[in-house]
């Protein structure tokens, strides 16, 4: 009976033994990130409930900051902002990226045609800004070159909102349509060739192949590049910051602009923090949301 359950234990220790040793390894992993990530966290949904100047002590008042936050109009114009961010971002540097990768798709030396939407992408945001700021600036290099063809009455491009955001929404297209294209092209040449094949024989060309055949294949990869864009559109700030600085007035801002703003401009940082908090939750429920449409609408597929 002992001679029996000896083998048992010892592999019970030794299974004890690597979990200790994997928690072990994994324990500083885990200690960064709760100091780098949980604990901010923690801290700035404390500090949006109180009033906080950066100076003495956070003195609590609940659920002031969030009333102030929705009273505010200029708040609104903000959340509105953001969501015309989705949309174009989603419409302008998602669809031109899909519609490059199908075009380059096959074509001999279609690298080479991909390759000026990429060298946007290898620039910062502020870059961009700067880039386009001289575009678009009042007497930029667009109103000279629209000037040269006899059109003096140009619209003030970075001034008149919703222009501004407009205009905004395709720089940062411009520097995003590339890394998008290379996405989809990816997810094109991983597709097999016999479906492909099949259809063709079948008569399967152009708008139909692609809707029968490269769209539903292609579907878990735009999943991944949709979801990306939701989430980094609702962080929008440094093209924002560099370009218009959310102005005029604050007729540009984004919701990251506005916490910007409130908490290391105007010293607000519990109402900062609040808004911080809301962006977080809104990105976080938008993430969620989206994922479970996709998972279902896989699992009803």
């Amino acid at each position: 009976m002992t001679s029996d359950k000896t083998p048992t234990v010892k592999a019970a220790r030794r299974r004890d033994t690597y979990r200790w040793s994997a928690r072990g390894f994994i324990a500083p992993s885990v200690l960064l990130v709760a100091v780098l990530l949980y604990l901010p966290l923690l801290w700035t949904t404390f500090l949006s409930f109180t009033d906080y100047n950066g100076l003495g002590d956070p003195e609590w008042i609940g659920l002031e900051n969030y009333a102030e936050m929705f009273d505010d109009p200029q708040f609104m114009g903000s959340v509105l902002n953001t969501l015309l961010w989705v949309g174009g971002t989603l419409l302008i540097p998602v669809g031109i990226g899909l519609g490059v990768a199908l075009l380059t798709w096959n074509l001999k030396g279609g690298i080479w045609l991909r390759l000026p939407f990429l060298i946007p992408y290898a620039l910062s945001g502020i870059g961009v800004a700067v880039i386009w700021s001289f575009i678009l600036g009042s007497d930029g290099a667009l109103d000279q070159a629209l000037g040269a063809f006899g059109i003096a009455d140009t619209p003030r491009w970075l001034v008149d909102s919703p222009l501004n955001t407009v205009v905004m929404i395709i720089a940062i297209a411009w520097q995003g349509v590339g890394v998008n294209a290379l996405l989809f092209t990816i997810g094109l040449q991983s597709i097999p060739k016999e479906p492909l094949e099949a259809a063709k024989l079948d008569g399967a060309t152009g708008l139909r192949l692609f809707r029968s055949i490269l769209w539903p294949m292609l579907r878990p990869l735009t999943a991944v590049v949709v979801g990306l864009s939701i989430v980094a559109s609702l962080k929008t700030f440094d093209i924002v910051q560099g370009m218009t600085k959310g102005g005029p007035g604050r007729s540009s801002e984004t919701l990251a602009l506005t916490m910007y703003k409130e908490t290391f401009v105007n010293s607000e940082y519990g109402l900062g923090s609040a808004i911080a908090v809301f962006l977080t939750v809104v990105t976080l429920a938008a993430a969620i949301l989206y994922l479970r449409q996709q998972l279902s609408s896989k699992h009803e597929g």
